[in-house]
């Protein structure tokens, strides 16, 4: 009886051993690719190097192009929204305009009673038509509405943040704040983003904008697809442009910058007005679409070259966009922007807005038309389930196997990258300058929390921290830095920038990731880098922990310098907003509010109905 648990011990001591030999076989071959490309690396960072100090000395004029703090607030608390509550104005007749605005005056003071805040915030949560994004709107709409009195919003936050941590110690402590499923996890993304603003103007904002515009330059140096969004140099194995496209590269007249001849018009143009509105904010910079692309051939006239035209090369169903080497235009050709209003077009054109599906007529009609650049799409037609499931499984196949070739271009542009990843993390993660107030104080209050809850476990509070500042602020930025600047982040600029951030969350975890033939590119990319990120971001917690606590009194006054900041933001908006969800669950919020005596004897109930009755005429039993 006592064979066969010696026979799986064997087995799983076999599987061990073979995985641990694998893990091995990939860090020697990536330590010997990584060797290989090194003079490569060291050729394109000191060219990139050179390109960084010229765009170093145009940003002493001009300086880095930062938000203002309404937009930065706009696109932190309400992204994904074409027109957020800070930009609109109260819609409602005019008629009704001074009793609604009297009102919502009600529902602010209402606010004020952080029984009746908690209560509403709680009936909301327990609405199981209340979704997660419902939540993190709410939890923006409140911010808005509070962003005055960031003292009384960080004490709300405080109290529902205890409420959360009796409700995970009943459950798996380490799973809070992991994802955005409360009011109170978005509620604290917006505290952070609030009081981290002055720190990223100060201090992390130019490093970040440095590693924004360095990865960008070194996309556009090598061809990117203008259809599928490939590109040679990428740090995303998703986005690798797994084809060898012969081009050169070209320097154009009047302006001398460098393009691609196998650019399509649309990216030469953005290239021409990315160089010639280096000073200007992205904002303020004219459109690929109200400019054409203009070559000054000489003798033989003016020509306006477009993605499209009569003279675009069709392969059957595939129409092939235009390129600098469709027209034949040399090297050192005179080409220019003229403006659309200013010039007319002779010829039937078209541009291709990069970003944009493929045109192409509805499956089933005759002359289906297919957009390409570089390389073609899969040319096959709609499969049954079962194939599309096959073809996935193929692709993840394909993604596995990368032949060296293409991999030592991820790791060429990693090595480029590197000295700008590397500066980024630092200031993020440095104690040699005092650290931001808002952190220290957050950190002491979890560390309380879990002295409180009897939680012991250096395992669990380290996750915490983690959950509340770099995955809830530091890799929002991260992803997303036109939250903080005002520029254009193009798909391929995201991608690396994806890969750059999961890079800076691993090295945030505890758990050691096992590496192997099937893990991720990403991860075996930066998988000798990750172990000196951690101990960056050990050290950085444990400094923080040694500092001497920040008192009540001093996060409060510095609270209260910010609210300052607050006379831009629309709150009457975002309380009429608030109403509507006061409206949807309004008999909820009654019945909560009766059956609460504290409640009753405050008179909360009755206070709720008289705001009902003056923004929307809703009849009460007063």
């Amino acid at each position: 009886l006592c064979i066969f648990p010696c026979a799986i011990c064997t087995v799983n001591r076999r599987k061990s051993k073979q995985a641990l030999r694998d893990y091995k076989k990939v860090q020697i071959q990536l330590e010997n690719l990584e060797t290989s490309v090194r003079d490569r690396c060291k050729k394109e960072f000191t060219d990139l190097m050179t390109e960084m100090m010229d765009m170093s000395s145009d940003l002493v004029g001009s300086g880095i192009p930062f938000l203002d703090y309404r937009s930065y607030a706009d696109r932190i608390f309400f992204p994904g929204h074409r027109e957020s509550p800070l930009r609109r104005d109260l819609d409602v007749p005019a008629c009704r305009r001074a009793t609604v605005e009297q009102g919502l005056v009600q529902l602010s003071n209402l606010l004020n009673s952080k029984l009746f805040l908690t209560k509403f915030i709680h009936t909301l949560e327990g609405q199981r038509t209340f979704s997660p994004r419902d939540r993190a709107y709410v939890a923006s709409l409140l911010t808005v509405a509070l962003h005055g009195k960031l003292e009384y919003f960080t004490d709300i936050l405080k109290t529902l943040l205890g409420h959360l941590v009796e409700q995970y110690t009943c459950k798996n402590p380490k799973l809070m704040l992991r994802r955005t499923e409360s009011v109170v996890e978005k509620l604290l993304t917006n505290w952070m983003s609030i009081c981290l603003y002055s720190f990223l103007r100060d201090s992390a904002g130019e490093s970040l904008y440095m590693l924004f515009r360095a990865i960008k330059h070194q996309v556009d140096k090598g061809p990117v697809d203008a259809v599928t969004g490939k590109a040679k140099y990428t740090l995303n194995d998703n986005r690798l442009l797994r084809e060898d496209v012969e081009y050169r590269t070209l320097v154009r007249d009047t302006v001398p910058i460098k393009v691609l001849d196998c650019d399509t018009i649309t990216q030469v143009k953005e290239k021409l007005l990315e160089h010639t509105w280096k000073g200007t904010s992205y904002s303020q910079r004219p459109s690929t679409d109200s400019v054409h692309l203009e070559w000054r051939a000489g003798m033989a006239g003016h020509l306006i070259l477009s993605d499209e035209d009569l003279t675009s090369v069709m392969q059957g169903s595939w129409k092939r966009l235009n390129t600098l080497q469709h027209y034949k235009v040399p090297d050192g050709a005179t080409v220019t922007l003229v403006s659309r209003q200013s010039k007319q077009v002779h010829h039937d054109s078209h541009d291709y807005v990069p970003g944009e599906k493929t045109p192409m007529l509805e499956d089933g009609e005759e002359g289906v038309t297919r957009l390409w650049h570089l390389v073609k799409a899969s040319e096959e037609p709609e499969m049954s389930k079962h194939r599309r499931g096959s073809l996935r499984e193929r692709e993840r196949e394909r993604a596995k196997a990368i032949p060296e070739i293409y991999l030592t271009r991820l790791l060429s542009m990693k090595g480029t990258l590197q000295k700008f990843v590397d500066d980024l993390f630092t200031v993020i993660l440095s104690t040699s300058r005092p650290v931001p107030l808002a952190v220290k104080y957050f950190f002491d209050l979890l560390d309380d929390q879990a002295a409180q809850h009897n939680i012991t476990d250096p395992e669990t509070i380290h996750i915490w921290k983690t959950n509340s500042l770099p995955l809830r602020f530091w890799i929002n930025v991260l992803k997303n830095p036109q939250f903080i600047f005002d520029v254009q982040a193009s798909d391929n600029v995201d991608a690396v920038l994806s890969v750059i951030a999961q890079t800076f969350m691993d090295s945030c975890t505890i758990a050691d990731h096992k590496l192997g033939r099937d893990s991720p590119i990403n991860k075996l990319l930066y998988a000798r880098d990750i172990p000196r990120y951690k101990q960056m971001v050990e050290k950085y917690y444990a400094d923080i922990k040694q500092t001497i606590s920040a008192s009540d009194q001093e996060m409060n006054s510095a609270l209260a310098e910010l609210s300052r900041v607050s006379s831009s933001v629309n709150h009457l908006v975002a309380l009429h907003e608030l109403y509507k969800y006061i409206n949807k669950y309004y008999d909820q919020i009654i019945t909560a509010l009766e059956d609460d005596s504290t409640a009753q004897k405050m008179q909360l109930g009755y206070r709720l109905q008289q705001i009902a009755a003056a923004v929307e005429n809703k009849v009460t039993d007063l």
